[in-house]
């Protein structure tokens, strides 16, 4: 009896603390609502969720969140409260808090977001790289090792290899292009993309356009499922999901141990005066030597987030510039008139032609307007605030949405059509109203890599084929992290003249 007594006596007590917690947590719950619910928002959905359910439910019927978001803000303004449990971010969708957050370099990323980005799973993933790193002066010294890399001039240099690897991808689709066969376009640029990264950035051959289920490219494509899995809470400690926890954890070993071969091999050449390509990691090591920075974990966040950053968002855009101009026919005659009369029948394009593809220019920055494939970037301000007649407190996580603004009509007149004229060269300015590539000292360090590989790949495309997209299409997008079109652009080709172009 006493043991029987003593066990329901710990029972009790362990009720009793429980009680007492859960008393506590609702009261720190009204006390961040009291702290928080004057900033304008959506009623919340729940007590304890706050606005989760419904984004939750948006998310579940593959519907883009940033569409609700949006909805909110033409009813409740471009400063917006968002609840999730006991966390509160604000969305910012005004100029003025964009330059005031995203142009200087006090305002940190977000640690609650970027944190959960260091590891995926319990295995290191975007670790301290340039992506993810919150340290400004830890970031600043990676960022001026790597400059140089991603610098124009020596971009101008790998115009060879964008050509080469764009002259394989049409290859592949001429043997398509009976106007017939059904073409998943999509998938195809997203294996180029990372064929392209993977040559200019670490020298290596992974051939993905032919064979993408080879060791590497697979475990870069389990990867990106599991960014988009591991954003459901406790995905991870789930019983169903274990076999996919343990296959994202061993392609995530499978990348660092490949970019600790590439770096140590690499490190060796250039210490015993052996020839090496020069390719960004040639740079980027010679570079550290030069700053006596050796950190190899670090280097190996930044073999991964190249890798990541460096393909698939490049791949989204140009899917939503051929989903957007299937549906377009009077832009696509104009597109294909610039490059017919820059690139004409060569095989190669040259830099000083992209240049002159002002109107290719254009078009791929419209869709990055209406599609911004990077939908949103976060930071974290410690101090008090004013935006747009709003108290921003101290402490508060700040998401600032270019796919959101760019579709907003206070910032761009018909923000729905796709009207690639709104970037010509006499029209007005979206200043801090358009940042795809983020603003600021920590905007993307490869979005004039990522531009001059689109432009090589769309001109040769368009130079080469007709193309229709094969019903039905919905034009729907899907957030898997980044945003990509939900039906993953099939396409018919046709070869526009079989016999008139340039060849090795």
């Amino acid at each position: 009896m006493d043991a029987l007594e003593a066990i329901w006596g710990l029972l009790r007590l362990l009720l009793a603390v429980a009680l007492l917690a859960f008393g506590l947590y609702c009261g720190y719950i009204k006390y961040v609502h009291l702290k928080y619910d004057y900033i304008p928002g959506a009623p919340r959905t729940s007590f304890f969720l706050g606005h989760l359910p419904i984004m939750w439910r948006t998310f579940k019927n593959n519907e883009v969140v940033y569409d609700l978001l949006a909805q909110w803000a033409e009813e409740y303004g471009p400063v917006l409260r968002i609840n999730v449990f006991h966390r509160v971010s604000v969305l910012i969708l005004s100029p003025e808090g964009v330059k005031e957050y995203l142009m200087l370099p006090q305002y940190p990323k977000d640690p609650f977001t970027y944190g959960r980005v260091y590891s995926m799973f319990g295995v290191r993933f975007f670790g301290t790289g340039l992506l993810a790193d919150r340290d400004y002066n830890h970031w600043h010294k990676q960022r001026r090792i790597m400059d140089p890399a991603f610098s124009r001039t020596y971009l101008m240099g790998l115009m060879g290899i964008f050509n080469d690897k764009a002259e394989e991808l049409m290859k592949v689709l001429e043997e398509k292009a009976n106007g017939e066969t059904k073409v998943d376009i999509m998938s195809l640029l997203r294996r180029v993309t990372l064929d392209i990264i993977a040559k200019v950035g670490f020298d290596l051959e992974l051939n993905t356009l032919y064979d993408d289920q080879t060791p590497f490219p697979h475990a870069v494509t389990t990867i990106i499922e599991g960014v988009s899995e591991a954003r459901i809470p406790t995905f991870e400690y789930m019983p169903g999901n274990r076999k996919m926890v343990k296959k994202v954890q061993e392609s995530l070993r499978l990348i660092r141990r490949t970019g600790k071969e590439c770096i140590e091999q690499r490190r060796k050449a250039i210490q015993n005066g052996d020839e090496t390509p020069m390719d960004i990691l040639t740079l980027i090591l010679k570079n550290a030597a030069q700053e006596g920075d050796y950190d190899d974990e670090n280097m190996l966040d930044n073999f991964i987030t190249f890798f990541f950053a460096g393909h698939e968002t490049t791949a989204n855009q140009l899917s939503f510039a051929i989903m957007e101009l299937g549906r377009q026919p009077e832009i696509m005659a104009k597109l294909q008139a610039e490059v017919d009369e820059v690139i004409g029948v060569k095989r190669d394009v040259n830099y000083e032609d992209l240049g002159k593809l002002h109107y290719l220019s254009q078009v791929l920055k419209e869709v990055l307007r209406l599609y911004s494939p990077v939908p949103t970037t976060l930071r974290w301000t410690d101090t008090e605030n004013i935006i747009e007649g709003v108290k921003i407190p101290a402490n508060t996580t700040l998401a600032f949405s270019m796919y959101i603004m760019g579709r907003m009509e206070r910032y761009f007149k018909d923000p729905l059509t796709f009207d690639p004229d709104r970037f010509g060269k006499d029209q007005p300015k979206p200043y801090y109203s358009y940042f795809p590539f983020s603003l600021g000292p920590r905007s993307c360090i490869g979005q004039t890599f990522a531009q001059m590989e689109a432009k090589v790949l769309m001109a040769k495309f368009l130079q080469r084929f007709e193309f229709q997209l094969v019903p039905p299409q919905s034009f729907k997008l899907l957030d898997t992290g980044t945003l990509r079109p939900l039906d993953n652009v099939v396409c018919r080709l046709k070869l526009r003249n079989p016999l008139a172009f340039e060849r090795d």
